[in-house]
């Protein structure tokens, strides 16, 4: 059987494209030959299944009055018992955390990322029983984010919150024994919103992924 990596986050995960003109059908949606789970699996090949759990809007445990099961830690069980048995879970969460109305600091944020991994680890879909994250600190959102109008239900404070996140990501993943892995300065967000990755930042992020989960395995 192939190794099941679950790829667990949000909209830069599901693929949204914010700038149409970046994304080859021209649509809301980077499709299989941008998406860097898609251009994950070819890297990394035949013996590896790359399964994409991208939901936009998903934070780490918070639920959010405006929209429908935003919360991570809610739907962590479900989605790894449907993929068992699995290998590896890849858990990029944290930008919609700290949109203004969800009330969370930086810190606030790493302690529900710990959380949520706490949870993870308990679910009986681990191969041979071992649980094995990595953990991903999105890039940081840009300023450029107050300059849109798309940008204003996020509120005030989110790129403040999304530069401080990687420290307290950090803690969280070390003191549950995952990989940590900070993709600012790895993968570029676009110039539209300034909090999703563009075609390119997917094909960054593919290519750093397919050189560091292997050596997970180790």
């Amino acid at each position: 059987m192939k190794k099941h990596i679950v790829c667990f986050g949000d909209s830069n995960t599901h693929g949204y494209c914010a700038d149409p003109s970046d994304c080859a059908d021209g649509g809301d949606r980077f499709n299989e030959d941008e998406r860097w789970t898609c251009l994950l699996q070819r890297k990394l090949g035949d013996d590896w299944l790359v399964i994409e759990e991208g939901l936009s809007g998903r934070t780490t445990v918070f639920p959010d009055a405006l929209h429908e099961s935003m919360s991570g830690l809610d739907s962590i069980y479900s989605c790894l018992m449907s993929h068992e048995p699995v290998d590896l879970l890849v858990i990029m969460l944290g930008t919609n955390d700290t949109k203004e109305r969800l009330c969370a600091n930086a810190a606030v944020i790493g302690i529900g990322l710990e959380r949520l991994i706490m949870k993870a680890k308990t679910v009986p879909a681990w191969r041979n029983g071992t649980p094995r994250i990595l953990v991903i600190t999105p890039p940081h959102i840009g300023e450029g984010l107050y300059l849109r109008p798309e940008g204003v239900p996020m509120g005030k404070g989110c790129p403040e919150k999304s530069r401080a996140l990687a420290p307290y990501f950090k803690q969280a993943a070390d003191n549950q024994g995952c990989a940590f892995l900070d993709a600012e300065g790895i993968a570029e967000y676009n110039k539209v919103d300034c909090m999703h990755l563009s075609r390119r930042g997917h094909a960054q992020l593919a290519d750093h992924l397919a050189g560091l989960i292997p050596t997970l395995f180790a």
